[in-house]
């Protein structure tokens, strides 16, 4: 079971509840992340807090934009 929670024309991220896990995808580079386990309780953690102090598009991507870092695996289309 997947859970899109999140779509804007720059980022997606996907919740993989029976995994205890998110992918974070930015569309504009191709690139996605995967928190797993205590690391994707504390995104998840950081993301509310993100969406209850500002639930625009624009402050969502802005704290999407900070794990830019880490999506290091390319997405592929097939």
């Amino acid at each position: 079971m997947i859970n899109l929670i999140y779509n804007s024309e720059n980022y997606y991220v996907v919740e993989y509840p029976d995994e205890r896990a998110y992918e974070v995808v930015d569309k504009c580079s191709a690139r996605a992340t995967f928190f797993q386990g205590d690391v994707a309780v504390s995104f998840r953690a950081s993301l509310r807090c993100a969406v209850a102090e500002d639930a625009s598009v624009e402050h969502v991507d802005e704290f999407l934009g900070g794990f830019d870092v880490l999506l290091t695996f390319p997405v592929a289309v097939h």
